[in-house]
């Protein structure tokens, strides 16, 4: 039993089995596809549902039925699979349970002082702007507007980044990811809710995937938990708003740069002769252009001044403040009181409600405090904002807010104005500056990070990725997003002209980001948090009322520039959602197609053709049965290698897959036709940056250690069947399916580890002693001729061979789909970056077959 007080239930067994030439293969017997055993089916795997260990041997007949068990046997963990396709996850089982390591308080202020560079950019540029964008919709006629603004500025500040987003949401992270797709996988391993059914029970052997379910008392967490399973219009629901919030991402990373830019240009205005409007959009262009064209060379190369100078920043957003408030008017701290928002509507009514979409800037860049968590910890980012940026955000707006009761003309310049008189406007403006540039450096890393996310989740057209730093995995370059997002800040700062007209579309991508994350993170209260339903209540019913009053205030300026991101943000959704739909049609269409393991036997060990020394890599999609596209080639090649290995490229829905788990191997048929499938697993995170040789080496060498494997639980299980009768005998009353006769079905050796400890002696788990008959491949003359193969293959060298797919719409589909299939997924698929290219392959090593999938 674990610390959640979930009950483990013993493993599925797996066994053995008689084929067509009258040996015996393995049979896992909690995961095997009907394409790959004619004799051994095992209930309904599609329904999720886990067969008990009676249910495992009874389900060898007529369909077992799975009892109805309390919600602590629903919500439970699964029992374990022991699955002929996992050796890593065998090997390497006891160390799920790794815990990350405390930092010491050294190391999370040193962490802390870090953030500031990375993740309070935009946040900390906002009071270049924010006041002169209120009063351009609320002119000042009292102290009541500047004391007002103040006070929505302050709670806004203290509801939404600091008690969101700091005590809540961080909390609510995927293995230190953050982000709405972190969001995502989180709610996928509690919920089967991907439209790609290509979940394995073994994925969760995986050391990053560490569930923790929900206490087995709340029965609305089944509730939920089944919801969102059986009914495919909540799945939907669910993958729209999930792909909404990063096109929303991306279109604030359009809108940041040209932004945070302009407003530090716009500080020489006044201050320069001549320096008018056209030289204001001409010197942000540069700016952009140079911020763009620097990107090539990674973030990496100037990081390490990033954190200086925001601090720098953060200092000057601080002492100013304090001077002005000393100076102007100490009563300002009277904004503390709320009263004063109530007057503000009471006394401006709709232009006070308009006035709330230049509010809302002053949060820009909160969903960076949970999209970066990865880079840094919890800790180090409540450290930072609670310590650092929330008191100098406040101290400068009240400055501000001081400065403008005595001068309130000074409102469209504001934060330059309220500088103290002498030699100081310069330093602050390079610093400003910087700041700008800091900040919307890290909104364009978002925009790749989502991107590269969004591809590993197949919800994002395949484009190239250049990795920009050999130590840090997360620091990418997107040529072609790079590209477009530069023209795109070009083309809007040239035509709006204006911080107040980009103002108007600033806040709805914010604003909608913000409110997504509300409902995935009360989703997760839902499903996974042991939540009080007060509480689970409390969180959306607060925070996104605030956020549904700002959302309604930032639509209403949908003339005025709002459409921008709108437009933006609907052209990236309709692209994700047309590839997500499109991918999951074609996998159903390769499930559909799959071919008979009966078809391959019948056909013998030479498949029918002719066997030629060689490793064949046949990619495809498929995590269980043979594809169709092994058949095209069975029908197209004069002969076929002797070495055959089905290869799945598959992303699971956590952050990074450890390189020594990435490897799940499976025999397909019998051991002379030398044909296995691998499944290549990795994280949304992880970087697929290995050449193809290092890719081979480490396939061939997990294959290797597949094989020995395999020989010592076979000689270890011969071993116990002869030595423990007794045990045999429990066994053989196990009801026995009608395919597999009278034969005897021999469980595995995991199955009994518990028992065979005590009488075995102390031992590791990971590596179980064997007889030494079975230790080396020498004494082993079957496991020996496999090795010899094996690396024959591997000499003569590796082929990919690969389908070319065309995808079309069925001739009875509906209008809609075809346009959708046969137009616009098509063309995606034509301009989208090749599947060899990725793979980094020699042209000469590939060989394709033409397929047409009609879904």
């Amino acid at each position: 039993m674990d610390d959640g007080g979930i009950q483990e239930e013993p493993p599925s067994a797996r066994f053995l089995t008689p084929t067509r030439s009258g040996g015996t293969r393995w049979v896992d017997g909690s995961e095997v596809d009907s394409s790959e055993s004619a004799a051994f089916s095992l209930g309904d795997e599609r329904s999720g549902e886990t067969v008990s260990a009676e249910g495992s041997a009874a389900a060898t007949g007529p369909a077992s039925r799975v009892s109805s068990g309390t919600f602590r046997r629903r919500l439970g963990k699964r029992p374990r699979r022991v699955d002929s396709l996992d050796v890593e996850a065998m090997s390497v089982r006891g160390a799920h349970g790794h815990s990350s390591k405390e930092l010491t308080m050294l190391s999370t202020i040193a962490m802390a002082f870090q953030t500031l560079g990375v993740v309070y950019g935009d946040m900390g540029t906002s009071p270049l702007y924010v006041f002169s964008d209120v009063f351009s919709k609320v002119p000042i006629k009292s102290e009541v507007e500047i004391l007002g603004a103040l006070s929505l500025v302050m709670y806004t500040i203290a509801l939404i980044p600091f008690a969101k987003y700091v005590f809540i949401v961080l909390k609510a992270n995927d293995n230190g990811e953050g982000g709405t797709f972190a969001l995502y996988s989180l709610i996928c391993r509690y919920a089967k809710v991907s439209l790609l059914p290509n979940q394995q029970r073994v994925d969760e052997d995986i050391s990053s995937f560490r569930l923790r379910l929900p206490t087995p008392e709340l029965e609305r967490a089944m509730f939920v938990k089944d919801c969102l399973e059986k009914k495919p219009l909540f799945k939907n629901i669910l993958l729209f708003l999930v792909l909404m919030g990063t096109s929303m991402v991306i279109g604030d990373g359009i809108l940041t740069p040209s932004m945070s830019v302009m407003s530090a240009v716009s500080g020489l205005q006044g201050r320069v002769p001549g320096f008018d409007a056209d030289a204001v959009v001409l010197v942000s262009i540069i700016v952009l252009l140079l911020l763009f064209s620097v990107q090539r060379f990674g973030t990496g190369k100037v990081g390490f001044m990033f954190a200086p100078i925001l601090g720098l920043w953060f200092i000057n957003l601080g002492s100013v403040g304090i001077y002005n408030i000393v100076k102007y008017d100490i009563s300002v701290v009277r904004a503390l009181n709320p009263a004063y928002i109530y007057l503000f509507f009471q006394t401006n009514g709709m232009k006070a409600w308009s006035a709330l979409g230049g509010c809302v800037l002053c949060i820009t860049g909160a969903e960076a405090m949970f999209a970066d968590l990865g880079h840094f910890s919890v800790k180090s980012i409540q450290v930072a904002f609670t310590a650092v940026v929330f008191p100098c955000l406040l101290i400068a707006y009240m400055g501000q807010a001081a400065f403008l009761m005595k001068n309130p003309l000074a409102v469209e310049r504001i934060f330059y104005d309220s500088l103290p008189a002498g030699v100081l406007f310069w330093p602050v403006f390079v610093i400003a500056t910087l700041a700008a540039m800091i900040a919307s450096q890290a909104m364009i890393s978002a925009t790749f990070s989502c991107i590269k996310q969004a591809m590993a989740l197949g919800c994002f057209p395949r484009i190239k990725i250049i990795h920009t730093s050999k130590k840090i995995m997360g620091q990418i370059y997107i040529p072609v997003m790079n590209w477009f997002l530069m023209v795109m800040c070009i083309i809007i700062v040239a035509t709006f002209r204006s911080t107040n007209d980009i103002a108007n579309a600033y806040g709805i991508a914010e604003v909608g980001v913000m409110m997504v994350s509300t409902i995935l993170v009360t989703l997760v209260m839902l499903l996974i948090w042991q939540t009080n339903l007060f509480l689970v209540l409390c969180f959306p019913i607060l925070f996104g009322a605030v956020e549904f009053v700002y959302l309604t205030a930032v639509l209403s300026k949908i003339q005025e520039g709002g459409w921008l991101p709108l437009a933006f943000s609907s052209l990236f959704l309709c692209i994700m959602y047309t590839w997500n739909y499109g991918s999951v049609l074609k996998y159903q269409s390769e499930m559909r197609g799959k071919i008979s393991l009966d078809f391959i036997l019948d056909l013998g060990a030479t498949l029918g053709t002719v066997r030629v020394p060689g490793i064949g890599l046949v990619y495809n999609e498929l995590v269980q049965g043979i594809p169709s596209i092994f058949g095209q080639l069975l029908v197209t090649l004069p002969a076929m290698h002797s070495t055959i290995v089905f290869v799945c490229i598959k992303y699971i829905p956590v952050p990074y897959v450890p390189l020594e788990e990435r490897f799940l191997f499976r025999r397909v048929g019998q051991k002379d036709y030398h044909m296995f499938r691998c499944v290549a697993r990795y994280g949304y995170k992880d970087v697929r940056k290995e050449d193809h040789g290092f890719f081979e080496q480490l396939l061939v060498e997990s294959l290797e250690k597949f094989l020995r494997r395999e020989a010592q639980e076979i000689a270890l299980e011969t071993s116990t069947m002869e030595a423990e009768r007794d045990d045999i005998s429990v066994v053989s009353e196990v009801p026995q399916s009608p395919a597999c006769g009278g034969d005897l079905q021999t469980p595995l050796l995991s199955d009994q580890r518990s028992v065979d400890d005590n009488r075995m002696g102390t031992r590791d788990d990971s590596a179980p002693v064997l007889p030494s008959s079975s230790m080396s491949a020498e004494e082993d003359p079957v496991l020996e001729y496999e090795l010899e193969a094996l690396r024959e293959a591997m000499a003569s060298g590796f082929t990919y061979l690969l389908a070319h797919g065309d995808v079309r719409a069925r001739k009875d589909s509906f209008f809609t789909k075809k346009f959708i299939i046969n137009y616009f997924y098509a063309f995606l698929r034509r301009n989208c970056r090749a599947g060899t290219a990725t793979l980094k392959v020699p042209h000469s090593n590939i060989m394709r077959v033409g397929m047409t999938y009609m879904v």
